[in-house]
Formats: structure tokens, C-alpha cells, sequence
């Protein structure tokens, strides 16, 4: 299906007057709308906090106070406003990187405030024991594979859109390498069982920032592939190392 898509070409090309294309290279949020969106991440801290510590206060357990809840929920939105009045010194925020941010949260409260999500690390952490407990092993292995590749599917969609074309090497080269790598370097863990949206967020922006350094040295592609490896098999090897760690301290 792809190559009669591309044609004896390989590759096709996106006219700049089209919508995608619009979307991924022109379109930015108005200013007012990105600082909105810069306080959310705040406020969701803090209502999320309020929550946790009212649970933990019905049930006689200790709880974080509130100052330090609204410290954090100040210092983040600090941090978030900060950097939303620097990128609208510019050309401003792209629609496509809130849409990007959309995606991470709603990942994220998937993860770790749903049922599905709670089933997606028991399975991962210990398959026999996730069948022994009721969960549907085989309907969450689908589903995984299925979100999988709903969100290739769409990555290439909206890579599409910043390239305004599409041909047969889009997706190869050092792509595969480095999604692995920032899930890694965030701490998800290949063992399965840990992990969060918010962590793959964080080694994204790990390995791109070793990326683009490495470009501005004007390294040779050989040389980056065997760093960005390094850093990978260095990432490995500590996530092995917690495993066998908690492991033996029976906390796995």
C-alpha cells in the first residue's frame, strides 16, 4: 500500500497551500492562549495534590502540606510562563508542539489514573501475576500494540505535515534508535512495569539535546550513532542494575 501510495517516485510532495501543511509549519497559538495554557500544568498539580491529601488524611496517613503543594504549583508555573513569554518573543508557540503536550497529558492520566492504565504496568511488571489477579492479559497486550501503532501512525502524519512531503526513508536512520533511547533515558524501564508519559517526555528532551550538540560539532553520523548507543546501553545497564537491586531487597 505504501509504495502505490508513493508511486515509482518513492516519495510525494505536499502543496504549501494544503491544511496539514498549514498546521505543521505556519499555524501558532495566539499569546494569550499559550500563557493560559502554561498556567494548566499548575493548577493540575495543585488540584491533583489537594486531592491525594485529602484521601491520605480520611485514611489517618501523613500527607504533604499545603504550602508545599502551592510552592511547587508556583514554582512550575513560574518556570512554564517563563518559558512561554520567551518563544513569543518569536515567532510563538506552534500549534503542533500544544498539540504534542495534549497528547503527553492525556497519555499520562491514562497511565496512571485509569484502570487500563494500573493494567498496563501489572501486566508489564508480572504477566502471571496479572492473570492470576482477573486482568485480561491478552486484551491489554492489543491494546498496547494498537496504541502503538495509532501513535507511529500519527507521528508520521504530523512529520508529514512539517516536511510538506513523504517518501520511503521518512522513519529510518538514528528514528528508531532515539525513541528507545529517550524512553530509556526517561526511566521507562525495558523490563516492563515503570515508567510514565511525562519521563519520555523528559528524555526526549535529553537525547535531542545530546542530538543537536553533537550536529553542532559537526560530527560525523558514525561518530553520533556510537554516543547516542553509549548513552543507551549506559541507560540499560542502570535500569538493570535498579532491577536486580530491588530485586534483592524484595521490592520488585
Amino acid at each position: 500500500m505504501q509504495l502505490y501510495i508513493l508511486g515509482p517516485s518513492g516519495s510525494i510532495n505536499l502543496p504549501y497551500t494544503s491544511p496539514l501543511v498549514r498546521f505543521g509549519q505556519l499555524l501558532v497559538m495566539p499569546g494569550w492562549f499559550s500563557h493560559l495554557m502554561a498556567l494548566l500544568p499548575g493548577l493540575a498539580i495543585l488540584i491533583f495534590g489537594l486531592k491525594k491529601r485529602s484521601r491520605r488524611l480520611a485514611a489517618n496517613l501523613s500527607a504533604e502540606g499545603v504550602s508545599s503543594l502551592v510552592a511547587r504549583a508556583i514554582a512550575l508555573t513560574i518556570i512554564f510562563e517563563a518559558a512561554v513569554l520567551y518563544l513569543n518573543q518569536g515567532r510563538g508557540i506552534p500549534w503542533i508542539f500544544g498539540l504534542f503536550v495534549a497528547c503527553v497529558m492525556i497519555l499520562n492520566y491514562a497511565l496512571k489514573r485509569t484502570k487500563w492504565g494500573r493494567s498496563m504496568f501489572a501486566v508489564g511488571g508480572n504477566r502471571e501475576a496479572a492473570r492470576r489477579s482477573g486482568i485480561n492479559v491478552r486484551a491489554i497486550y492489543v491494546s498496547a500494540f494498537v496504541l502503538c501503532t495509532t501513535l507511529a501512525t500519527f507521528g508520521g502524519i504530523l512529520a508529514a505535515s512539517r516536511l510538506a512531503s513523504a517518501s520511503q526513508q521518512a522513519g529510518t536512520g538514528d528514528v528508531n534508535l532515539n525513541a528507545i533511547a529517550a524512553a530509556v533515558i526517561g526511566g521507562t524501564s525495558l523490563f516492563g512495569g515503570r515508567g510514565s508519559a511525562w519521563s519520555a517526555l523528559l528524555g526526549i528532551i535529553v537525547i535531542q539535546s545530546i542530538s543537536n550538540g553533537l550536529t553542532l560539532l559537526n560530527l560525523p553520523s558514525s561518530l553520533r550513532y556510537i554516543i547516542t548507543g553509549a548513552v543507551l546501553a549506559i541507560a540499560v545497564i542502570i535500569d538493570s542494575l535498579a532491577r536486580r537491586s530491588r530485586v534483592s531487597h524484595g521490592r520488585a
